[in-house]
């Protein structure tokens, strides 16, 4: 009687310990590691590049955190590649017709 009580226990453990394997997704865990370094080093880059740095315009200048400027360079360097982007796909597809 004692050996078929200890059974189902053992085959519980074994229950579990197979759905840990199947729940574990080494994949998700190396995305959310990826995720986190990317944002540890994003941080670090805003905090890095905190001080002012002048810049001048044709007719005028201005101060301006350094961060601020990257950032603006970066949204004007995706902007206008869409555009870019855009422009040659519609050329190409009208050229098609």
């Amino acid at each position: 009687m004692d050996d078929q009580q200890e059974r189902p226990k053992r085959r519980g453990f074994t229950n579990r310990l197979e759905e840990g394997r199947q729940t574990f997704q080494p994949g998700l865990w190396s995305r959310l590691i990826g995720i986190g370094i990317v944002v540890i080093y994003l941080l670090l880059f805003v905090v890095l590049n905190t001080h002012h740095v002048e810049v001048n315009f044709v007719f005028a200048s201005t101060t301006v955190s350094l961060i601020w400027v990257i950032l603006f360079s970066l949204a004007a360097g995706i902007a206008l590649g869409v555009l870019v982007s855009q422009l040659h796909r519609f050329r190409t597809r009208r050229g098609q017709r």
